[in-house]
């Protein structure tokens, strides 16, 4: 596997400081898995951030806080991810625990499946199938979207992206993803919704989607 696209330092910053919300924290799980240049750049992050973490002063213990440490202990339980990876040898094993939903046509050629994470249900992922030689409507991001090839891979303005290789965007990129000859898998996080351009996305402004 030859990997040629990754996250960008900011968001490998942001996921050392637990600062990515959890979608985005699963999609750069699954690219730190297979990519050996990304666990070591975030190994030096990590490392920069113990070091400064030592140079602090020590900070007092509000008065409250064994007594709130009990608390949480007698609450409710709190979902979990489990430790076992998906059946399916198409998945990440970040998918543990995940439940994959229906695939639902988003277009010719173009099939989507939501990803519910049990621990954090609010989070905006998928998996996106798309057919040989097919193309996804021209759109642009509300924020920030990070996604995962995982099978196949596809051209945009930005390069072209193969199995590892994630695409870290924002609302600054207007694009259209065109899938290869093979087709393509992916797994995505989004922050907020996608944004379609021209007809399509007058037509989703006018009902309020964004």
């Amino acid at each position: 596997m030859s990997i040629q696209h990754h996250p960008t330092d900011d968001t490998l910053l942001r996921f050392a400081a637990g600062a990515l919300n959890a979608g985005l924290t699963l999609v750069t799980e699954a690219h730190l898995h297979v990519c050996a240049q990304c666990r070591a750049r975030l190994g030096e992050f990590e490392a920069t951030g113990g070091a400064l973490l030592d140079e602090q002063p020590p900070a007092a213990l509000a008065p409250t806080a064994f007594a709130d440490v009990l608390a949480r202990l007698d609450g409710p339980a709190v979902a979990v991810r489990p430790p076992v990876p998906p059946a399916n040898s198409d998945m990440p094993a970040v998918l543990a625990g995940c439940e994959i939903g229906r695939w639902w046509w988003l277009g010719r050629g173009i099939r989507y499946s939501q990803v519910r994470l049990p621990w954090a249900p609010e989070a905006n992922v998928m998996l996106l199938r798309v057919a040989a030689n097919r193309a996804v409507f021209p759109h642009t991001h509300a924020a920030h979207e990070l996604t995962q090839i995982l099978r196949g891979g596809y051209s945009d303005c930005t390069g072209t992206y193969g199995p590892g290789d994630m695409a870290d965007a924002d609302d600054t990129l207007l694009h259209q993803p065109w899938a290869d000859a093979e087709g393509c898998l992916c797994l995505a996080a989004l922050e907020g919704p996608m944004r379609l351009d021209g007809w399509l996305g007058r037509w989703q402004r006018r009902l309020g989607l964004y």
